[in-house]
């Protein structure tokens, strides 16, 4: 008995074969930001019927006054700003904070400092 299980334990450890594994990386939002521009935006992922965008704004610039079509949220997750809309909301944003951003309604974001923000639809 000991022998047989000896002889499996022996071809277990010369049957497996190695699988190749890939370092673990940091990914950090900055980093989908390379041109030198006032607003960028980069799409993280689009599921079947959603999307993540990261979006970047530099110090003293804005996103322009737009509407959206869909229900949006938009997550500060560096520096701070200003969101702003036709209903006469202001909201400063810093870092953590997030707003809930309605259907239809003109809204535009300033940044107080140089900005990274998610914009989740």
């Amino acid at each position: 008995m000991k022998k047989t299980i000896v002889l499996l334990s022996i071809f277990a450890l010369f049957s497996c074969k190695s699988v190749p594994v890939e370092p673990v990386r940091t990914m950090n939002l900055k980093d989908l930001h390379t041109e030198q521009k006032d607003v960028q935006t980069a799409l993280l992922f689009a599921p079947s019927e959603n999307k993540v965008m990261s979006l970047q704004i530099e110090k003293g610039k804005q996103l322009a006054e737009h509407i959206t079509k869909v229900p949006a949220l938009l997550v500060c997750v560096s520096g701070s700003g200003n969101y702003g809309d036709e209903s006469g909301r202001k909201l400063s944003l810093k870092s953590g904070d997030y707003v809930k951003i309605e259907p239809n309604i003109k809204h535009w974001v300033d940044a107080y400092e140089n900005s990274n923000f998610l914009l989740i639809k």
